[in-house]
């Protein structure tokens, strides 16, 4: 490992050792002498917005227009700052983040909807392809699919080409069904979240230790993978000596943030272990098909999910992630919610007050996942901000009311303040009949496209900043 004239060492220093690499996050010898931190050429790139976008399949309850709304299960009654997140909130659990939470409710996504006759029902297989592109899909089970160019994908393109990942797809349930899928659409659809082209949805990686390899060059090909892990030594164990020479040369501070990043690693190194182990064990697993890697358990696997998305941004390995965390249709159960119906059937509640409840109490659990990773997010620092500071992590969903496969009043919250593009702690109600496209195209002004006159079926901007000194809004 060699450093610059001792002065500080580059932004992305990388130490390799026996076909592992290992990218080191931002510390204070990456600041040259005399200067102050983020304002140097070398440390301008970790000021780059980190962007992580998150859907959810099924929209929630709280989008039930019958009777969900008008319970505040997901948009507040109040618009502006002074909103409240009731008890039954699929949001109850986001409630500390308040201050770095944009409540977007009352936007349409009217891509995702039928156009002609022989569309009709097939909203479960083209939904998720019009999240992030904000464009229909063309019906067809062929190699003739079109949709358009998702916003994770124009962020790359842009401000993510100088880092070794220019972006990072991940999903949590199975998406490999190639072909074609139910109401003549391709299954290029319903599996894909991100499109780098109009005709080139991207893969989805789910197995944690797919990502953990591809993110620490864990061997160069699958047979040393396999080898070192048959070693049962640690991917710190292969560059120990690296690593002790680069901590010599760091102030306290620094040392003691790389041994939290350490820590981290090996943390999540030993659990995928373990996971891989009680998969391998012959014992009968709750999920048959999945990789050794990948947990049974809902909960496990986010979070796995989750700390591999935050190492990748805290190195700089990539600064743009997308994350599918469900297959629209799937019939999952999940305990954990204190629910015993598939994730599906609870979603075709068919308005009836209780139904309703019962799948808002699913809606509460999967929305629950996300503090694990704003907290993660809050707590990693790069010199005197947060990653949830500098982060937007856009979570939501291309259904509204899944009971009607209805993508009118479709649920968007904003997470993080963005390097200040994103005030927080606000409710913004949209008037009837705006595209979610409109915030979309306002996040990516934000993010630097200050180019881009639209995006998917926008007719403007939509403002995301509650201004100062206007009068708090019923929401009415």
């Amino acid at each position: 490992m060699r450093f610059i004239s001792g002065k500080h060492m580059h932004r992305r220093t990388f130490i390799r050792s026996a076909g592992a690499t290992l990218a080191l996050p931002f510390l204070d010898a990456m600041v040259p002498a005399g200067r102050l931190w983020g304002t140097s050429a070398n440390t301008l790139n970790a000021e780059t917005t980190r962007l992580i976008c998150i859907e959810e399949v099924h929209g929630l309850a709280g989008c039930n227009k019958e009777w969900g709304e008008s319970q505040n299960l997901f948009a507040p009654s109040t618009a502006g700052r002074d909103f409240e997140i009731i008890d039954d909130s699929a949001l109850v659990s986001l409630r500390d983040y308040r201050d770095h939470m944009t409540i977007v409710s009352n936007t349409d996504v009217r891509n995702a909807e039928a156009f002609i006759p022989p569309e009709i029902g097939g909203d479960h297989f083209r939904s998720s392809a019009v999240f992030l592109t904000q464009a229909h899909p063309k019906q067809t089970q062929g190699s003739d699919i079109y949709c358009g160019t998702s916003l994770d994908q124009l962020y790359a393109k842009r401000f993510g080409q100088n880092t070794p990942l220019p972006s990072m797809q991940f999903c949590i349930e199975n998406l490999d069904q190639a072909g074609g899928c139910t109401y003549n659409y391709s299954c290029a659809y319903t599996d894909s979240l991100s499109w780098a082209s109009p005709t080139e949805p991207l893969p989805m990686i789910r197995d944690p230790r797919v990502a953990f390899d591809m993110l620490f060059g864990a061997g160069g090909s699958p047979e040393e993978r396999a080898a070192r892990r048959a070693t049962r030594r640690s991917l710190l164990d292969w560059v120990a000596g690296e690593v002790s020479s680069i901590q010599r040369q760091l102030g306290a501070e620094d040392n003691r943030r790389l041994d939290r990043y350490l820590s981290n690693i090996r943390e999540l190194e030993r659990r995928i272990e373990m996971v891989e182990a009680r998969n391998t064990s012959g014992e009968q697993r709750e999920l048959p098909e999945a990789p050794p890697g990948v947990p049974d358990s809902f909960t496990e696997h986010m979070r796995m999910m989750f700390d591999v998305q935050v190492l990748a941004l805290e190195t700089d390995m990539t600064r743009v992630i997308s994350f599918k965390t469900g297959r629209d249709a799937q019939n999952r159960v999940f305990p954990e919610s204190g629910s015993d119906r598939s994730f599906h059937s609870a979603s075709h509640h068919g308005n009836r007050e209780e139904a309703v409840l019962e799948f808002n109490k699913i809606c509460q659990f999967r929305v629950g996942q996300l503090p694990y990773l704003i907290d993660k997010l809050k707590n990693t620092m790069e010199g005197e901000s947060s990653l949830l500071d500098k982060s937007v992590v856009m979570w939501g969903s291309p259904m509204a009311d899944a009971n009607l496969h209805n993508h009118r009043r479709a649920p968007l919250v904003l997470l993080g303040h963005g390097n200040g593009m994103l005030d927080g702690n606000v409710h913004i109600k949209a008037p009837d009949e705006t595209p979610m496209a409109n915030a979309m195209l306002t996040v990516m002004h934000g993010l630097g496209h200050d180019d881009m006159q639209s995006f998917g079926d926008s007719t403007g901007e939509l403002a995301l900043n509650w201004p100062a000194g206007l009068p708090v809004d019923s929401g009415d």
